[in-house]
């Protein structure tokens, strides 16, 4: 004779509504390998906008060139085409403030992406972020990354402060590059220090080139020896540009001379 099975309350958990799923990107972003794509990608636009904007700053040493009737410094005429680009398509400087937040965003991403990576390797200690090979290659600067890091940032908020905002304690002219370049450079602490940021940042660069491969799973063996020169040669050639311009003001190579140019200095309001 069939027994009759008498159940139980019914759990109130078998009835709950499974948790949503976060978006692919976030839940993507939350793994460490997450966010050495973040670091490596974020890490090239940063390369980029670098040896943009340092082959930009190199026309301080083309010096005065003609604008029509008038006499400019080359690097001003520059620095006011970057207002204009895409002009008359979008209102003036709308692009270069599209470019500013790509870059401001991308910056956000790498520090919070280093600095949870970091919370991440310490808590479970995974699998060092180098192979033995690689460590030797780029030990002093993968030792020194989260420093010379800081200097970096610490460096682009002074630069800002003093190129960009004329916060720095120079003499500032809005839209003249050229004259503020040599007022604030002309100060012998402001160069030694932009030297030795400059020197930190190839530091930096040279490690983030060699290993932004390794994150993005790009690493081989047989392609190290071309890693090593792709990062000595961005790091190179980026401070060597950065840091000619304060040795050239210092050795008056770059001078401003009001009686060389015909335009006026009150710059372009943006």
């Amino acid at each position: 004779m069939a027994q009759t099975v008498t159940r139980g309350p019914v759990s109130g958990t078998a009835a709950q509504t499974p948790p949503k799923k976060r978006p692919f990107l976030i839940d993507f972003y939350s793994t460490a390998v997450g966010k050495k794509y973040v670091m490596a990608i974020t890490g090239i636009v940063g390369i980029l906008f670098v040896i943009g904007h340092m082959v930009g700053n190199l026309k301080v040493y083309l010096g005065v060139v003609a604008e029509g009737d008038e006499l400019v410094y080359d690097i001003d005429l520059y620095a006011e085409y970057l207002r204009e680009i895409l002009v008359p398509i979008l209102p003036r400087t709308v692009f270069l403030w599209g470019l500013r937040l790509v870059l401001i965003g991308a910056l956000l991403l790498h520090l919070h992406a280093a600095y949870t990576l970091t919370r991440l390797n310490r808590k479970a200690r995974p699998v060092k972020y180098q192979t033995p090979r690689d460590y030797q290659a780029a030990n002093f600067a993968s030792r020194t990354m989260r420093w010379t890091g800081i200097i970096v940032l610490l460096f682009l908020i002074f630069h800002l402060a003093d190129l960009t905002w004329g916060i720095g304690g120079a003499e500032w002219v809005r839209g003249a590059v050229y004259f503020n370049i040599d007022q604030s450079l002309s100060r012998l602490p402001v160069a030694i220090f932009y030297i030795l940021a400059n020197i930190a940042l190839g530091i930096h660069l040279f490690h983030g080139t060699w290993s932004l491969f390794q994150s993005l799973g790009l690493s081989n063996p047989r392609f190290n020896i071309w890693r090593r020169y792709l990062a000595t040669g961005v790091a190179t050639v980026v401070v060597l540009g950065n840091v000619s311009i304060p040795i050239a003001v210092q050795a008056g190579l770059i001078e401003f001379d009001p009686d060389a140019i015909t335009c006026c200095m009150e710059g372009h309001s943006e």
